[in-house]
């Protein structure tokens, strides 16, 4: 039975079909009158076309420009260099849809679909330095081992007031009391629910997506919160991360808000994160290979953390990928300045929670949530895979706190870049394309954060040297 045989209630999933087929009957059903075609960049922003449906209906490939996956935040490009260079033509790339990711935009004013798509050169080859394909490699690393990686992302973020001008502080938002909210309330239930009419259109927009949130909690920060998602497939969480954060931006600015992903958006409050929980399955067996027979940890257990102490130093510029991103990590603060591993320990950069042997897993506690979702799981479950190639084995778990032992990760931005350039390791796994991409992407950056004098400047040196 073909797609237009089925009856409607066959095609009424919130997320996804199988084939383009099955999207026009999907679009047809729901009169949705436009479709989103979009594509996360090397920022993890929503690039990509506004297509009518009759249009998307007749022909779903678009095209747009290599120079797509080369923009910098302030979108800026970098400038060709030894080992970057520009396509000199700028060249259109394909984008093709993928139809596991169609769903309602739930906030548009019209009726509207969204569809994430792939980059692919016009001979059919994926574009090597796209941020989906990127993560798709490093799982394919897995699956020729016979492995697959699962994940579970969470993600911290700020509701705060609308600030138009950037020269102004950032400042918590008025709830339903009429009072901003002061001091610390972590876990707080009354403090989440001064933003409840936010957080139910949240939860509204998300269901309408497709999208599983499995926890939300308040965080540490004044009006700093947290979503936790449910475990599974790498590609799959990137894009509902990716989805989560325009769902979010959305949701608070419909209740004039701004929900802000910076690392640390204000001075005096703490920064947000995004803890990313691995294990490891045995595609034959579906067994977690972190776990023995015998319930006890095994040597890729071991080995997976390993890597990840070896190697994160070096992936920092992915996941801190902004000056901003630094500020973050600061002592005798929630996050870690160290690669240091221990259970049930959030004062290490790598903590190992109580779980029983089929649930055993690693939470990398470094990436900041102003990392490109795609890039963060690629490059955190990348160390994690050479530990477990290089059978490296781990340090002693720390027992207590790690907050006064020394900075083990890189304390800014080139720092962070330099180390990327000079693994040979993970040069090999990422391919030097997406490597040389990267590096001159962020050195613009950084160039561009330069060319602005912060107010730290005016009040100290002005007048003083």
């Amino acid at each position: 039975m073909s797609a237009e045989e089925r009856p409607a209630s066959e095609t009424q999933s919130a997320r996804g079909v199988a084939s383009h087929e099955e999207a026009v009957r999907w679009l047809k059903e729901r009169r949705i009158q436009d479709v989103e075609c979009i594509v996360p960049d090397q920022a993890g922003v929503a690039r990509g076309k506004l297509m009518p449906t009759e249009k998307f209906a007749a022909g779903p490939s678009i095209t747009m420009p290599t120079s797509i996956f080369t923009q910098t935040i302030s979108g800026d490009y970098p400038e060709d260099d030894e080992n970057f260079k520009h396509d000199p033509s700028d060249s259109d790339l394909i984008f093709e849809p993928d139809y596991s990711t169609l769903a309602v935009v739930p906030w548009a004013s019209d009726p509207a679909a969204q569809l994430i798509h792939d980059a692919r050169h016009r001979d059919g080859r994926p574009v090597d330095h796209a941020p989906r394909q990127v993560l798709r490699r490093i799982v394919d690393l897995y699956r020729h081992k016979g492995l697959k990686p699962v994940v579970a992302p969470e993600i911290e973020f700020y509701l705060v007031k609308p600030n138009t001008d950037p020269d102004y502080p950032l400042e918590p938002p008025i709830g339903r009391s009429g009072r901003p909210e002061i001091g610390r309330q972590s876990f707080s239930i009354a403090a989440v629910n001064e933003f409840e009419d936010v957080f139910d259109d949240i939860y509204a927009y998300g269901e309408a997506q497709g999208l599983e949130i499995d926890t939300l909690i308040h965080e540490e920060g004044a009006a700093q919160m947290e979503i936790n998602l449910l475990h599974g497939d790498p590609i799959d969480l990137a894009d509902q991360v990716f989805l989560f954060k325009r769902t979010i931006r959305e949701a608070a600015l419909r209740h004039n808000m701004y929900a802000t992903f910076m690392a640390k958006p204000m001075s005096n409050e703490p920064g947000s994160a995004m803890h990313v929980h691995h294990s490891v399955v045995d595609i034959e067996t579906g067994q977690n290979i972190f776990s023995t027979a015998d319930g006890t940890p095994s040597r890729e257990f071991f080995s997976f953390i390993a890597g990840q102490q070896k190697y994160l130093p070096n992936v920092m510029a992915i996941l801190a990928p902004y000056v901003n991103s630094y500020r973050r990590l600061e002592r005798w603060t929630t996050a870690p300045i160290n690669v240091y591993w221990g259970y049930d320990n959030r004062t290490v950069g790598l903590r190992v929670p109580h779980s029983p042997p089929a649930a055993r897993r690693v939470e990398n506690r470094v990436p900041s949530s102003d990392a490109n979702p795609y890039l963060a799981l690629a490059a955190s479950l990348a160390c994690g895979y050479l530990g477990m190639t290089e059978e490296l084995t781990p340090d002693e778990p720390i027992d207590g706190s790690a907050r006064e032992l020394p900075y083990g990760l890189p304390r800014g931005l080139l720092e962070a870049v330099a180390l990327f350039e000079e693994s040979e390791e993970l040069m090999e796994i990422f391919g030097k394309g997406f490597v040389h991409t990267y590096r001159a992407i962020k050195q613009a950056e950084y160039e561009t954060f330069m060319r602005v004098i912060s107010p730290w400047e005016r009040e100290y040196l002005l007048l003083n040297v």
